[in-house]
C-alpha cells in the first residue's frame, strides 16, 4: 500500500477499506436487529456505526484513544453513531468500567487485534455481559489474500525493503478457529459466523471493481478464505434457568402434562 496511509482510519479510504466497511455494516445491521436489552457497547472503529439500527435503549460507543489524541472527525462520527444523548467514552478494553452482568450487547470491530492482550479483553467482555447477552466480533482472517499481503509487508518491512504494512495498526491476525477456542473457554457459544471480502487489496479502484465477481464466487466455493470474518456468540451460564412469564407458566401447568386417572374396577357378576 501507499506510504501515505499511516493509520487504520485512513485505510478505510482505500478500495479494500471501503469494501470492508460496506460488508461489516451490512452484517452488523442484520445482527443487531435481533438483539434486545437495555445496554449496548461498541469498542473501537469509530467510523463504523454498527449500533445505528440497534433496538437497545442505551447505546455506548467507546474509543481506544485518549480524548486528546482523538480527532474531531472521529469524535463527530462517534457521537453520530451512538446518538446525541449517549456519552462518548475512552477506555482500555482489558479493564472495562462496567459492572458485572450489566451489558446486553458488546461489539468488537477489530478491537481484539488492536488490544495489547486480546484474551484479557474477551474475559472482560464475558464478565460484563448478562446471561444470554451477545458479543459481535469482526476480525481479519490470516488464511486469505489479505493475510498474505499483510505478512508479506511485515516481512519486507523488517528487512527495510518496503513501507508500512497492508493494514496499519494491526500486527497480529487472530485466526477464526483460534478465536473459537477462546470463546468456548469463556462459555461464549457461537451462534453465527460468516466470511467476506475475497478480493485482493489493490491500489486501483477500477481493477478492484473488476474483481467483484470474486465475492459471490468466494461465498460459494472458498468461504473460509475471506479477508475478514464475523462471529456472534452468546454468553451461557450453566445451571441458570430463564424466568418465564406467569401466563406462560399457567398455560404449561394446564396443558403440558396429562393427569393420570384410576379406572374403576370392573363389576363382578354375583349371580349363582
Amino acid at each position: 500500500m501507499s506510504t501515505q496511509i499511516i493509520d487504520f482510519a485512513q485505510w478505510f479510504q482505500t478500495p479494500a477499506g471501503r469494501c470492508l466497511q460496506d460488508w461489516e455494516l451490512s452484517q452488523g445491521d442484520r445482527a443487531v436487529a435481533d438483539c434486545f436489552g437495555y445496554q449496548a457497547l461498541q469498542i473501537g472503529a469509530l467510523n463504523l456505526p454498527l449500533l445505528r439500527n440497534s433496538r437497545v435503549r442505551h447505546r455506548w460507543l467507546a474509543g481506544l484513544e485518549t480524548p486528546q489524541a482523538a480527532s474531531a472527525a472521529e469524535v463527530s462520527a462517534c457521537m453520530q453513531g451512538a446518538g446525541a444523548a449517549s456519552p462518548h467514552l475512552f477506555l482500555e478494553p482489558t479493564s472495562l468500567p462496567f459492572a458485572e452482568n450489566s451489558l446486553d450487547l458488546v461489539i468488537l470491530p477489530h478491537t481484539l487485534e488492536a488490544s495489547a492482550d486480546a484474551h484479557a479483553t474477551l474475559r472482560e467482555v464475558a464478565r460484563v455481559l448478562v446471561p444470554e447477552g451477545r458479543v459481535l466480533i469482526f476480525g481479519f482472517n490470516p488464511l486469505s489474500l489479505w493475510g498474505v499481503q499483510q505478512w508479506h509487508h511485515l516481512f519486507m518491512d523488517r528487512l527495510g525493503l518496503e513501507g508500512p504494512p497492508f493494514i496499519p495498526d494491526v500486527d497480529d491476525f487472530i485466526g477464526y478457529h483460534r478465536l473459537q477456542d477462546w470463546l468456548h473457554l469463556l462459555n461464549l457459544d457461537i451462534d453465527a459466523g460468516r466470511f467476506g471480502c475475497y478480493r485482493p487489496g489493490l491500489h486501483s479502484q477500477t481493477w478492484f471493481d473488476r474483481l467483484g465477481w470474486m465475492e459471490k464466487a468466494g461465498d460459494r466455493w472458498w468461504p473460509i478464505l475471506g479477508g475478514v470474518y464475523f462471529l456472534q456468540a452468546v454468553k451461557r451460564v450453566r445451571g441458570v434457568r430463564m424466568i418465564q412469564p406467569r401466563w406462560k407458566l399457567a398455560k404449561l401447568a394446564r396443558g403440558s402434562m396429562p393427569v393420570a386417572q384410576r379406572r374403576p374396577a370392573a363389576r363382578r357378576d354375583m349371580t349363582p
